[in-house]
């Protein structure tokens, strides 16, 4: 065989291999709810959020809710997970099963005081492995909070997470009293939130207050 002839070959080769290799176009999305102090009362707002992810993810994709609470860090504070079956008629039902825990819990996150701390950074923690678990190309965490972190005095966090490959989205941001007193508190919380989630490895942050636009945020698959 000739060398133009063994270069055809190779080509050929090199093109049946690629059109049998399959395109990872899954994405995963953990959506983290602040269930401290008066934050509890925008829980609702939450459920709206998966709501529309339920109707907007395809097959083959995960979406789990974790809540945030004193400490976040634990498989305990999953709420509900779930990644779709590929035929769609069994995905259907379990965005139906997924959207009653859901509904559960946001029931029982109203009827409740909230906890007394926050731990923001366990929950994108436990986020984190349970996104990097799925294999999904596109991962995503969306964290309903007002992003004011507060731990108990045992409660470690001041180290370097790792959010690699993550895309974080941090909506309805509600601003605290103290923020109104001085608009600065409000603006440098999200700065340093954003410097430490570009630094542990975030491909994205974003703070979204407009929840009437949701499909701004989530279009596109990555």
């Amino acid at each position: 065989m000739s060398a133009r002839q063994l270069m055809v070959a190779g080509i050929g080769l090199l093109l049946l291999a690629g059109c049998g290799k399959e395109i990872n176009r899954r994405q995963a999305v953990y959506v983290l709810v602040d269930t401290s102090g008066t934050y509890a009362k925008e829980v609702n707002k939450a459920q709206n959020v998966v709501n529309y992810l339920l109707g907007s993810l395809q097959p083959g994709d995960s979406l789990a809710v974790g809540r945030v609470k004193s400490r976040s860090f634990s498989e305990k504070d999953i709420v509900a997970k779930v990644t779709l079956n590929m035929d769609p008629i069994q995905a259907n039902g379990q965005k139906r099963k997924f959207g009653e825990e859901m509904s559960a819990f946001t029931k029982s996150a109203k009827g409740s005081s909230g906890s007394r701390y926050t731990d923001i950074t366990g929950g994108m923690m436990q986020a984190a492995e349970f996104l990097t678990e799925t294999g999904a190309h596109t991962k995503t965490i969306i964290v309903f909070s007002d992003m004011q972190e507060e731990l108990d005095y045992k409660t470690v966090r001041d180290f370097p997470i790792k959010l690699d490959g993550i895309r974080i989205i941090a909506l309805n941001v509600t601003k605290l009293d103290t923020d109104n007193v001085d608009p600065r508190r409000y603006v440098s919380r999200l700065e340093w939130w954003e410097e430490r989630a570009r630094a542990a490895g975030a491909t994205e942050w974003r703070v979204v207050n407009d929840l009437e636009h949701l499909e701004r945020v989530f279009s596109g698959r990555g």
